[in-house]
């Protein structure tokens, strides 16, 4: 191997932003709302110290504070799942606080008959809380309708064999994607969602259409890999990766027209699909069908899904 094809498959480094919503730095490395609660603590702290230094030696008020001071920076600087530790702190607050069983029932749960026993009401606790779903419909061009936060269009992404390929080729995967990473302008969501998938169907017509096949062998070839999604079937659960690409635009300011936000949303898929056709990357724009097909999914994630075309071992860039 010659000097150029050492430099050809030679590693290469591309900027891709971390985190491209990471709030800005107000005062050296702390943000805006690190900043206030440093601020406001450092405060109450001072404070405590004018009222106790009269009867209270410094060094006892240190001992005393450190434990109050330490928890509050733990809570200002802190970060767990990719979030500040106070949001981390107020949403398992909220999740605590919330019912743990809910129904769809938009227009309310019904109170129980009189007709039954009121120990029967008391054996079954609670009643659920009505599920309040995080959009208002589904639009006829396929968009998610999020009231208050907007609209967002849905696409499905396929993936690609990245191990596969050369340290150049992975270059320029790397970077046609990190070229459209740093385009975005607007919040953008990769979801990679994993499925159950039923071959009961597939295998059922590769029975049915086999003796319409032209030749014996081949008949006898679809019912060999009928009878091996059978057997493949019935060895375990298979399970199935959906990549869905969600672009969502904000609502519609006063004097705008309600439908700009669902325009601008779907553009934006298609922008993202002519970025990622050149990391390989087939982005399809998904219809109102598809996007009720998908939200019924999300809903029900038990409920198994036929097998998709494409590639089985590939994987996202």
């Amino acid at each position: 191997m010659n000097q150029h094809d050492d430099a050809a498959d030679a590693p290469y480094a591309t900027r891709i932003p971390a985190d491209i919503s990471r709030p800005d730095r107000l005062l050296g490395p702390f943000t805006a709302g690190q900043t206030a609660v440093l601020t406001v603590a450092a405060l109450a702290l001072y404070g405590g110290w004018w009222a106790a230094h009269p009867f209270m030696a410094p060094l006892a008020y240190v001992v005393l504070v450190i434990p109050v001071a330490g928890a509050v920076a733990a809570l200002a600087l802190g970060r767990r799942e990719g979030i500040g530790l106070d949001r981390f702190l107020l949403s398992a607050l909220a999740h605590a606080r919330a019912s743990k069983r809910q129904v769809h029932a938009p227009e309310g749960m019904p109170a129980l008959p009189t007709v039954v026993p009121g120990r029967w009401a008391t054996a079954a606790g609670p009643p659920p809380d009505a599920m309040r779903m995080p959009y208002d419909g589904i639009t006829s061009e396929g968009a998610l309708d999020l009231n208050r936060e907007g609209r967002a269009a849905l696409a499905t992404c396929s993936t690609v064999n990245f191990e596969l390929r050369s340290a150049a080729e992975q270059q320029a995967l790397t970077a046609a994607f990190a070229r459209w990473l740093n385009s975005l302008t607007g919040p953008t969501q990769l979801l990679v969602r994993c499925h159950r998938i039923d071959f009961a169907s597939l295998a059922a017509a590769l029975q049915q259409d086999a003796a319409a096949l032209p030749h014996p062998a081949l008949e006898r070839a679809a019912r060999a890999h009928a009878d091996f999604l059978t057997d493949l079937a019935a060895s375990g659960n298979l399970l199935g990766r959906q990549i869905v690409l969600v672009a969502r635009e904000e609502a519609a300011a006063p004097g705008i027209r309600g439908h700009s936000g669902e325009g601008r949303a779907r553009q934006r898929v298609a922008e993202a699909a002519r970025a990622l056709a050149a990391a390989e990357i087939t982005v399809t724009a998904l219809g109102a069908d598809e996007c009720a097909e998908l939200v019924g999914a999300a809903c029900n994630p038990d409920t198994p899904a036929p097998p998709e075309n494409g590639p089985e071992s590939e994987a996202l860039v």
